[in-house]
């Protein structure tokens, strides 16, 4: 019997600015990278963000706790001291080694020598700026990975965000989400199934007589003596105490409104993303992306470029 108890989320809840608005600051941003107009006049003419959207549910596993969110701070301000005697303090209670606490201070001293227009982001901090020069033209809570580790069947996951510097290497509206092998590990250990993938040639045959296949993208079963039923798209596939996963590009591996409305990819599988589920904010909630409210994701997918670094310590 295939299980159904796994409701996937649909929609991500988000704020868009008004075009007129975005024209504006958008103007005002090519003006001050060109030099010509100063960021105050940037933070004067932007809408400032409101984080007042309500807790969407969250109906599949997700590893780590999750706190209420913080209050957040949209306001624009000059660039920050990146590091702090309390972000210090609380950096050296959470090393896991005198390397990691190099590799920490490394990377924070890169990013606190870095010019130009880029974006800085503290795992410690759980805070995100995009910065030109010496102003700070956004600042914004972040949801981190929560650096759990997952074993399941022989295969072991770390769930970290690497420092260092990366690039925007893409941006993308609407971003769908293909989950990783990791997800239906979390979801087979949680509710104690086996798992196995769904070949792309060839089928299972299940407990009843039923041979389970891909056709055409999609999952389905054939019943003895029967034809091909396509599975839904919105549930796991589980038969006989098994959740089987999709091959990699099929539908049913497939979640729409997972990453929210935008993306921006920073290459090997790290991304800043949207979220449905706005009160991890601010937490270690993440596989090592980073989460953002609606409105900060929009404001980074709308004013930055292919190519601009991104320092993360």
């Amino acid at each position: 019997m295939r299980h159904s108890g796994y409701a996937v989320a649909r929609d991500a809840r988000r704020r868009t600015r008004s075009a007129g608005a975005a024209h504006v600051v958008s103007l005002a941003l090519a003006l001050v990278l060109a030099g010509t107009l100063g960021a105050d006049s940037l933070r004067a003419q932007e809408p400032q963000p409101a984080h007042g959207s309500s807790p969407d549910t969250l109906t599949y596993s997700s590893s780590g706790g999750i706190d209420t969110r913080p209050t957040s701070d949209s306001s624009r301000t000059a660039r920050p001291s990146f590091v702090d005697a309390e972000s210090r303090a609380a950096a050296a209670r959470r090393f896991t080694s005198r390397r990691d606490s190099l590799d920490w201070e490394q990377a924070r001293a890169t990013a606190d020598r870095s010019s130009g227009f880029r974006v800085v982001i503290s795992l410690f901090d759980r805070r995100l700026w995009a910065i030109t020069g010496e102003d700070t033209l956004l600042t914004a809570p972040v949801a981190v990975a929560t650096g759990d580790t997952l074993t399941f069947d022989h295969h072991t996951w770390t769930f970290t965000t690497p420092r260092g510097r990366r690039a925007v290497l893409r941006k993308v509206d609407e971003p769908m989400w293909r989950p990783p092998d990791w997800h239906y590990a979390e979801v087979a250990l949680e509710h104690g199934l086996e798992l196995r993938h769904i070949p792309e040639h060839g089928s299972v045959h299940l407990a009843d007589g039923s041979e389970l296949l891909m056709r055409d993208g999609r999952a389905g079963v054939v019943p003895p003596g029967g034809t091909f039923q396509e599975l839904p798209l919105d549930e796991h596939v589980v038969f006989d105490g098994t959740l089987f996963i999709p091959p990699l590009g099929s539908e049913n591996r497939q979640i729409p409104g997972e990453l929210g409305k935008h993306m921006l990819d920073l290459g090997n599988g790290y991304l800043l993303h949207g979220t449905p589920h706005t009160y991890t904010i601010g937490t270690a909630a993440t596989h090592g992306c980073i989460r953002l409210h609606d409105e900060d994701i929009e404001w980074l997918y709308t004013f930055v470029p292919v190519g601009t670094s991104v320092y993360i310590y």
